[in-house]
């Protein structure tokens, strides 16, 4: 008998719609959703000519009013800017149109005012296109220390996106490199499953084997189809955009980031603050997760080898990041979400952080 105690809450996208030229419809959506007023889009310098145009006269069609704020960054002072014009502009709902910034910055102005918005991805790079977390920056890299230790990330909750939009020729014309970064993201889905398992079992924290499993499954989807997927083909914008979405129901029904970020997220994290220019996300996560499933002692090779074939990086040198800025990384990333139990543990040594380099031929 179900416990009177057991509850959840589960926000999920209302509609998604994924494929070619599909971003026609999002007018359509809009109708289907209740949306009407004004809406602000959200979109960078390049992406509002790609695709925040189009948008705008699509939405206007249909008798709602539109606005563009062209960002240039995703930090906290961008956000609060978007709020101030979505307040004076009497916006009624958001969409973010372009890559992650774009989505990342309109997802946590939508939470701070309490209003619905729109995942409109022009690329595939991360699983935030669907996800209820938002990555914004903020401060600079001398306090790095200080940061870490109070596991003051650039992670910040957010909105689930009430309906997402992907067009694939759009996705598939994007650099092919933010589509390899998304097979990054996608695949290190093993290993932060993997750290959820072992947080559960040490930590007593939730778990949901359905959150889980289809966490796993989009891991799974992007090493069955790593052979197909290559550059221009808008087939591949299908796959990863559809785990990318997958990746952040995930997400949403475990009513916490654990089904896709873990270990190989902290080492994401804490990279970002030491390399002096970071890599994509996905690609950085896609290398910790080689690092993380040697460190869980599974088929780590399968993983770098599904990532080679995709064309992300496995190593340094791929990254266009010192070698001594990964172990650095490696030696600081249990203080990234220091709350949140991973095969890391407490930290490891520089000297473990270098042995498990050379292992995994991250120095390469």
């Amino acid at each position: 008998m179900l416990g009177e105690h057991k509850s959840k809450w589960m926000q999920l996208p209302r509609i998604v719609v994924i494929g070619h030229r599909k971003i026609r419809d999002v007018g359509e959506v809009c109708r289907r959703l209740g949306l009407s007023g004004s809406a602000l889009i959200v979109s960078g310098p390049k992406t509002s000519k790609i695709a925040g145009n189009a948008v705008s006269d699509i939405l206007r069609e249909c008798g709602i009013e539109t606005r563009i704020k062209v960002i240039a960054d995703a930090s906290m002072e961008e956000v609060k800017r978007t709020e101030k014009l979505a307040g004076e502009m009497g916006a009624n709902f958001l969409l973010g149109v372009g890559g992650g910034k774009c989505i990342d910055i309109a997802k946590a102005t939508s939470f701070a005012l309490g209003m619905p918005f729109i995942s409109v991805p022009t690329a595939a790079s991360h699983d935030g296109i669907a996800s209820s977390r938002a990555s914004i920056s903020g401060g600079d890299r001398k306090s790095l220390i200080r940061k870490l230790a109070n596991g003051n990330t650039t992670s910040v909750e957010a909105h689930v996106p009430i309906a997402v939009v992907a067009d694939t020729e759009l996705i598939s014309k994007a650099p092919y490199r933010l589509l390899a970064s998304g097979c990054g993201d996608l695949i290190s889905n093993y290993t932060a499953v993997r750290d959820w398992q072992l947080a559960y079992r040490l930590k007593n924290i939730e778990y949901s084997s359905y959150a889980a499993a289809l966490s796993q499954m989009t891991a799974q989807m992007i090493i069955e189809s790593a052979d197909t997927i290559k550059e221009g083909l808008e087939e591949s914008a299908w796959i990863v955009a559809k785990g990318l979405v997958s990746s952040g129901v995930a997400m949403s029904i475990a009513g916490s980031s654990f089904p896709a970020s873990g270990s190989e997220h902290k080492f994401s994290h804490a990279l970002d603050k030491i390399a002096p220019k970071p890599a994509l996300h996905g690609e950085e996560c896609g290398v910790g997760a080689i690092m993380m499933m040697y460190l869980h002692r599974g088929d780590w090779n399968l993983i770098r080898d599904t990532l080679k074939k995709v064309g992300a990086p496995v190593c340094a040198s791929e990254l266009g990041i010192e070698v001594e800025y990964i172990i650095e990384a490696l030696v600081h990333a249990h203080e990234i979400y220091p709350e949140r139990y991973s095969i890391l543990g407490n930290g490891i040594t520089r000297k473990a952080a270098k042995n498990l380099v050379k292992i995994t031929k991250i120095d390469e």
